[in-house]
């Protein structure tokens, strides 16, 4: 901005304060030019004057600078109230609400009252600061004053009482707001959100569009929030249909939080034509997506849609890496992972406790627990953050390191880390796999009686799981009976698990039931039930669970298992042709079954019937989707690499075998990460011991 407007020094100063005011008000952009007018102000002796000063404030607090506008409002020697106001307002303004009470204390002392002006900054202060106390006297010297029934002045009463947890009483206020206003109604809704009653803050919504008022695009970013915190999808479909009628679908913000309600309620389709329609996206909108379909079972969908916003030109932020990194876990794409780690400066990633756990657990779910411990040791003492500590416990507890993340617990309890319950969820799950039942014993008791807080239905699932393992039987079946709480599909499931690898027929017949009345939707519990009356030879049983399935309609989950090889995700379902492949794959089975039927091994055909869940027939043995993407990874990789695969259901007793004299005669080290735990094969054994 050009200063040649005030260089006249002879100018008469009447007319020179016309031409900074002029000046002011075209306004500035740099400090540079801010000391350039206040330099300008001092030459022709105008730096008293109130209104090119209150003017000059503006600007200041507009470039963020308090500091500097404080100096100046100190050498001013008769400030005006609107000087003060302006003062107040730019400290509140800039977040110096400690600041703006002081130079409200400090105005009252000189004799100034308060008006409508000043109001609305120092509640908005109090409410920041959550000084009630001083709210509320606020509140009294407005009504003496008679601003009792100032629009502005009571909205942010609203506001102050609701921030301050007093939302009753900001709803007794805003009733009493004569000519309510959007604002006001803005304010109660987030009065509601800010206190956890997403539901009125809705039902406030409704309210609004009842009395014929046009919600703003912050009414509608507040009420989808509210959406989102209590998955209310059905409220969210009529806030949609109402953003539609009232254009607002292309606000950037609105948009975004329609995405993000739909993400995170999984109705990632919806999700999908929302962020599709979207005239401009920014960073936020792409990593909602990204992470949406990550965490919806999509992670394929996911890794697409980052390499989209990359190729958009979009730098990915923490959040879209999280997703990203979530995805690759999820499909074991270590590789992809690996790489993706690189686009963002490895210290941010060391830095920021979000990502760091993403890294640490993507590189534990992927077996690679070297790289993992490689991460948590890089992350910095004071950054480790109980989550990191909880991530780097569950990833040595699940790639079979047990006794090691014992060790790492003990670490963290010196480190002065209180654990919480999701550390105990990995110890459990360690003691678990590896059949640990006293120790197992001992951490599950610790809870209440060391650390105080009770165990949760994942404990109570982990203790079932792991005495199921182990043959106690009986033991698992009356911790569920003293369970304090109703025992969920995952703890019937477990101590399913233990009847099927210690074939109590009559208990396993109890908790199929169970899951049955739990889950009526899910498939396995009614194949794993005909089954296990299939084994008992009660063939009319069997016969009729069959029936009812397909008069419910019920389909099977398909198992399904994936493989990365150089960066690329590859997907496999059983008895699978459709990969370019498949020829080849299926010549490498045929050779893999002949070497391994000569080294000893037998069809598994018991466990067909009872892990029907994965694959049934005898014929789809050979033909499993673990076993041709391993197939897939031994004629797509170089000698001596380790495969890696993922399935998305629990490996069947028969691959099991199949896979540990694979691992024998090729020579290869071959992961299997189901849904239940890490199969490390070498040399003919697996590093689950066969207990899983």
């Amino acid at each position: 901005m050009s200063m040649a407007i005030v260089s006249n020094s002879t100018s008469p100063t009447f007319s020179k304060a016309l031409e900074i005011k002029k000046l002011l008000f075209q306004g500035f952009n740099s400090l540079k030019q801010l000391k350039h007018v206040h330099a300008v102000l001092l030459r022709f002796n105008l730096d008293q004057d109130n209104y090119l000063l209150n003017l000059f404030f503006r600007l200041s607090f507009d470039l963020g600078d308090a500091i500097y506008t404080r100096l100046i409002f100190n050498q001013t020697k008769d400030p005006n109230i609107f000087l003060w106001n302006t003062m107040i307002r730019g400290l509140v303004s800039n977040d110096c609400y400690t600041e703006s009470i002081q130079f409200y204390n400090s105005m009252r002392n000189k004799g100034f009252l308060p008006t409508n002006f000043t109001f609305p900054f120092i509640l908005k202060a109090c409410a920041r600061l959550s000084d009630f106390k001083l709210g509320t006297m606020m509140h009294n010297l407005a009504v003496k004053a008679g601003f009792d029934a100032d629009l502005f002045v009571n909205t942010s009463l609203v506001t102050m009482y609701s921030k301050c947890g007093n939302i009753d009483d900001a709803f007794k206020l805003f009733g009493d707001i004569p000519g309510r206003d959007i604002v006001s109604w803005n304010a109660i809704i987030s009065g509601y959100i800010g206190v956890g009653r997403c539901r009125e803050a809705i039902d406030m919504f409704i309210r609004l569009l009842e009395m014929g008022l046009r919600p703003n695009s912050y009414t509608f970013v507040q009420v989808l929030s509210a959406c989102i915190q209590i998955g209310d999808v059905g409220s969210g479909e009529l806030i949609n249909r109402c953003i539609i009628k009232m254009g607002a679908e292309t606000n950037l913000f609105v948009a975004t939080s329609l995405v993000d309600l739909y993400a995170k309620c999984g109705y990632m389709e919806k999700a999908s034509l929302v962020f599709d329609r979207m005239p401009e996206k920014d960073i936020v909108s792409w990593s909602i997506m990204i992470q949406g379909y990550a965490s919806n079972g999509l992670p394929k969908e996911a890794l697409d849609l980052f390499f989209k916003m990359l190729k958009e030109g979009f730098k990915p932020d923490h959040y879209s890496m999280v997703g990203f990194l979530c995805a690759c876990t999820r499909l074991g794409a270590l590789e992809l992972g690996d790489w993706a780690s690189n686009l963002i400066n490895r210290d941010e990633f060391l830095a920021n406790p979000v990502l760091g756990t993403a890294l640490i657990d993507m590189y534990a779910k992927c077996g690679s627990m070297t790289k993992a411990w490689e991460v948590f040791r890089g992350v910095q003492q004071k950054d480790r953050d109980r989550v990191v500590w909880n991530a780097a416990i569950s990833g040595l507890a699940m790639n079979g390191h047990v006794k090691a993340a014992f060790g790492l617990f003990g670490q963290m309890e010196k480190c002065g880390i209180q654990p919480d319950e999701n550390t105990f969820v990995g110890l459990l799950c360690g003691c678990t796999h590896a059949g640990l039942v006293d120790e197992g014993r001992k951490y599950f008791n610790s809870m209440n009686s060391v650390y105080s807080f009770a165990p949760t239905i994942e404990h109570y699932g982990c203790m079932v799981d792991l005495l199921g393992r182990a043959g106690l039987l009986d033991e698992a079946h009356k911790l569920i009976k003293r369970m304090p709480m109703d025992a969920n599909a995952i703890v019937w499931g477990a101590l399913l698990g233990g009847c099927r690898l210690h074939r109590n027929t009559q208990l396993a017949e109890h908790a199929v039931k169970q899951l049955i009345a739990l889950e009526p939707w899910n498939s396995g519990n009614y194949v794993l039930l005909s089954n296990i009356y299939s084994v008992g030879r009660k063939w009319d049983d069997a016969s009729k669970i069959r029936s009812i399935m397909i008069e419910k309609r019920i389909q099977k989950v398909p198992a399904c298992s994936w493989i990365e090889v150089d960066g690329i995700v590859h997907e496999f379902l059983v008895n699978d042709k459709s990969h370019p492949l498949s020829e080849k794959i299926y010549a490498k089975l045929g050779e893999l079954g002949k070497a391994i039927k000569a080294a000893g091994y037998l069809p598994t055909t018991d466990n067909v019937l009872f892990d029907i869940e994965e694959e049934e027939k005898e014929h789809f043995l050979g033909f499993h989707s673990e076993k041709l993407a391993i197939a897939f990874g031994l004629i797509s990789t170089a000698p001596g690499c380790i495969i890696r695969v993922v399935k998305n259901l629990r490996v069947c007793g028969d691959c099991h075998e199949a896979i540990k004299l694979i691992s024998r005669i090729t020579g290869r080290d071959i992961i299997v990460r189901d849904t239940n735990r890490f199969h490390y094969f070498s040399q003919g054994s697996c590093s689950c011991k066969d207990y899983w």
